[in-house]
This record gives C-alpha cells, sequence and structure tokens, in this order.
C-alpha cells in the first residue's frame, strides 16, 4: 500500500483556467470554499496540498489568531492560486465604467463596483508572469465576505504568512471601535512628542516622514496625523500576529524603532488582542507556544 498522503480537497484541475480578473474568480469559486473555522474557509486552484502543506500554509495562521480578533472579522475565504499577475497600473475609465456595470449586480452596492473595477487590473494565471507583472495577494470585498486571494507558487510560507496578517490587520482597524482607535493615537502622539525615530515597516515609515515633514504638532487629528496613525496600526498589528503564530526576528536598521518603543506597541496590543492558550507574545510569557 502506498504509503503517499492525499492531497487536500478543494482543487481546480490545472489546464481548466485561464487568464481570469481576479474579482470575476472570486465570484466564480467563493462558494467552492472548505471551512477551516466559524470565520475562515479555504479553496486551492494550485498545487495539490498535502496535508503538512495545507497546515503550513492555512490550519496554524488562523489557529494563532486571537479570539477577539477572529470574532470582528467577516467572513474570510482564502483563495490559493498558481500566480497573480499585475497589467497595466492604469485602467481607462471607459473599461472601468463596463466593470462597475458588469459587476454591482452581485456585490453590495457601496464597494463592491469599485473593488471590481480596481482588480480590473490583476489576473489570476498558470504560467509565472513577466518581471515586473507578478503579484502576490489581491482582495476582493463581498457584502458580508472578504475573499483574499493569494499567488501560492514560488511564495515562502514567512513571506504568505506576512501578507495574510497584513490583510487582516488591515480590516481590524477598519473596524475599530473608537477606544481602541483612540487609545492607540494616544501611544503615537506620546511617541512623536518624544522625537521617537523610526517604526515598524516602510509604509509606516513613509508616512511618518510625509507627517513630520508638514506639521509640526500632534495634538490634533490631521489627514496626515491619521494616515500615519493608521499605517501605523496595521504595521505593528501585522508583526503581533505573525509573531503570535512564527518565531520571526524583527531586522535592525536606521529605520526600524528602538526595541523598547516596540515592546511597548506589542505589549498594547497584547491588552487589546490577548493570543490564545497555548501562544505567547515575549519570550518569557511561557514556553507553551513550543509544545503546541
Amino acid at each position: 500500500m502506498s504509503s503517499q498522503r492525499e492531497p487536500a480537497p478543494g482543487i481546480v484541475v490545472q489546464g481548466n483556467l485561464s487568464r481570469v480578473a481576479v474579482g470575476q474568480f472570486a465570484e466564480r469559486f467563493r462558494a467552492e470554499v472548505i471551512p477551516l473555522s466559524n470565520t475562515f474557509g479555504y479553496f486551492c486552484a494550485s498545487l495539490p496540498m498535502s496535508e503538512e502543506v495545507l497546515k503550513e500554509y492555512l490550519e496554524e495562521p488562523v489557529a494563532a489568531l486571537p479570539t477577539n480578533i477572529a470574532s470582528m472579522l467577516p467572513r474570510i475565504s482564502i483563495l490559493l492560486v498558481p500566480y497573480l499577475e499585475r497589467a497595466a497600473d492604469r485602467v481607462s475609465a471607459k473599461t472601468k465604467a463596463k466593470a462597475k456595470g458588469t459587476a454591482s449586480s452581485s456585490m453590495s452596492s457601496n464597494s463592491a463596483s469599485s473593488r471590481a473595477a480596481e482588480k480590473i487590473g490583476e489576473f489570476v494565471v498558470e504560467e509565472r508572469p513577466e518581471e515586473g507583472k507578478q503579484s502576490w495577494a489581491s482582495e476582493v470585498r463581498f457584502e458580508n465576505e472578504t475573499v483574499l486571494v493569494f499567488a501560492f507558487k514560488e511564495q515562502d510560507v514567512a513571506e504568505y504568512h506576512y501578507r495574510l496578517y497584513r490583510r487582516l490587520a488591515t480590516l481590524v482597524v477598519d473596524n475599530l471601535p473608537e477606544d481602541s482607535w483612540n487609545g492607540y493615537k494616544a501611544n503615537m502622539r506620546e511617541e512623536l512628542n518624544n522625537g521617537v525615530h523610526g517604526e515598524v515597516d516602510e509604509e509606516s515609515w513613509q508616512a511618518k516622514q510625509a507627517l513630520l515633514r508638514r506639521q509640526t504638532g500632534v495634538k490634533r487629528d490631521t489627514r496626515l496625523f491619521e494616515e500615519y496613525a493608521r499605517q501605523s496600526f496595521i504595521d505593528t498589528l501585522t508583526l503581533y500576529l505573525h509573531g503570535i503564530c512564527c518565531d520571526i526576528d524583527v531586522e535592525t536598521g536606521p529605520r526600524q524603532l528602538p526595541s523598547r518603543h516596540l515592546r511597548k506597541r506589542l505589549t498594547f496590543f497584547k491588552g487589546l488582542y490577548p493570543p490564545p492558550e497555548g501562544y505567547a507574545v515575549f519570550p518569557e510569557d511561557d514556553d507553551s507556544k513550543n509544545s503546541k
């Protein structure tokens, strides 16, 4: 008897895929998702998934989510596809108008048509895209569901985890209770008033530089401050969630937030979103993470 493991379900036979716009692909296959939890489901249209790969790419990162984050998220469908191709950066107004007209009947009226128009420029493909056109993650929002589409081939599991948690962090900040948001902004004001240098990731670093160049005080909730605080929240929460799931190293460098301030932010998130039982935020919390 063969000892080879059966691939996980949810496979689209290679050759049945063509160059399909991300929004159309999500519309076509989101009903085929296989449940992982009350919130998450998945569908693989790429290589067959062994039990080990299914666990590493889907079961483990979902299990590591704090319970109160999982409960506040919409229904999430994760679609794993061979490759994602980014077309021309600009899509004509005529094409966008056409996309809005064809997509609005099946998606939510507030956001789905615009999302579909945006995703006209991204496609699910079977073959590796040309240099400069490859994309790794995309998103389509329906009325009661968010579909996250990830290129599976050639994507390292650590990079995939980072991109997954970054998408989830963005959904969290978009639905953040006012008291939590005000608490985080208070922390950001304290850092800025004390001249704390650095940030967690490139996007929050750029947002911080834009704020510092154009605004001297941070008492008011200006557009620049709100944009910086939001991006900083996303980048820091991404790191927090990734760190719960996996043993990761924070790269040092001239743009990196000093460790004591980073720890203070992570402690803030630990208070907001305690890790599940058996997982740790800091090494000294306990050693149960290694035995889960």
